[in-house]
């Protein structure tokens, strides 16, 4: 069963992934995404403390080639057990 998309590929997308501010979080989140997509240039990546400071979130801004290589990284980052949200 082939879905429609939303999107037009290939497009800039946000994924945002929330964790604990370790170093170890930072490197799972862009490994995981870099697994589907290749190498991330530092630009692409942004990040946000939370108040209290014990949470990050971070958003890597991919190019996206199809839906199923969107979907196969959502999959990958939400089943990581140091990503606590993806977005």
């Amino acid at each position: 069963m082939n879905e429609e998309s939303l999107l037009t590929f290939p497009c800039s997308f946000p994924i945002k992934m929330m964790g604990r501010d370790t170093p170890e979080f930072r490197a799972t989140a862009r490994m995981l995404v870099e697994r589907h997509t290749g190498p991330i240039n530092d630009e692409a990546i942004n990040d946000a403390l939370s108040r209290n400071g014990n949470f990050v979130s971070i958003t890597i801004t991919v190019v996206a080639l199809s839906q199923e290589q969107l979907d196969d990284i959502y999959r990958d980052v939400s089943s990581h057990e140091d990503i606590l949200m993806a977005l």
